[in-house]
């Protein structure tokens, strides 16, 4: 497997888990029992939709490691050198390091309030849906299946979130308050969507990969028409914040590792 692909599964699947994982704090806290069971439904589909690339990401690894030991030693050397057997889902997805998640930095954000929470869900599920959409065509079959399966389901996400949006935009006083205090908060992550690393340029040139930048347009047009139900505008303020892509993260990621993480490295290999 390919240094690109292998971080482009990495990516997908990071940012799958790592958002799963912030929505699955609502769990036994939503504002409603209907909405908190259907937010832990879907920090639970995003989490489904993390294991099969990590499953995919684990078995071209193995495969890399068989053949050329080298390059699996500089990809994951850590976690390669220390289990001294083959990789499995749940070593990539709890035991790598900080600096070796590629997830985008919107995802790690504490849960904030459901203001906060529901648009994030929302700007990411667009994302996501698009990118599915255009995997759907890629040239892996592999990921082509991921993304036909994973879409159905991020299709309901965008109307769950897009519904929440409009409710709190043209609700109340105080919810359309929160709402704009959570687009104040989180705009500036959006831009991440559709910078285009290294990984994402090289594996779009050959048909496996989706380009960011080409979805950016879908995205913007899909959120104007929400905003403009919600009574939101869209910010004129730049949206710079990155780094995810490159391993660099807030500060908030590796407190979220710590305790998603502490059970598996406290007793490694644990069993239910």
């Amino acid at each position: 497997m390919q240094k690109h692909l292998f971080t482009y599964l990495l990516h997908l699947a990071d940012n799958a888990l790592v958002l799963g994982q912030r929505n699955a704090e609502w769990t036994g806290h939503g504002p409603v029992l209907e909405q908190d069971i259907a937010i832990t439904n879907i920090s639970l589909d995003l989490i489904g939709q993390a294991r099969h690339f990590y499953q995919y990401a684990a078995k071209g690894f193995n495969q890399m490691a068989a053949e050329e030991k080298t390059a699996a030693d500089q990809l994951l050397p850590r976690i390669w050198k220390s289990y001294g057997r083959e990789l499995e889902e749940d070593d990539l997805a709890m035991l790598r390091d900080e600096h070796q998640y590629r997830n985008l930095l919107i995802t790690e954000l504490p849960k904030g309030d459901w203001a906060f929470s529901i648009l994030r869900q929302y700007f990411f599920s667009v994302f996501q849906f698009y990118q599915y959409e255009a995997l759907q065509c890629s040239t892996d079959p592999d990921i082509a299946a991921i993304a036909e399966k994973s879409i159905k389901e991020t299709a309901y996400h965008v109307r769950w979130s897009a519904e929440w949006v409009i409710r709190l935009g043209d609700g109340t006083n105080e919810s359309h308050q929160r709402i704009r205090q959570a687009l104040s908060e989180l705009w500036m992550f959006t831009g991440e969507f559709f910078e285009a690393s290294p990984f994402e340029t090289s594996l779009a040139s050959t048909g496996t990969g989706a380009d960011p930048a080409a979805i950016k347009q879908k995205w913007m047009d899909a959120v104007s028409v929400v905003f403009s139900e919600a009574g939101l505008d869209i910010p004129v303020a730049p949206a710079l914040q990155s780094g995810g892509k490159k391993g660099i993260h807030t500060e908030y990621m590796g407190y979220l590792l710590a305790e998603m993480q502490f059970l598996q490295r406290t007793y490694p290999n644990a069993q239910w």
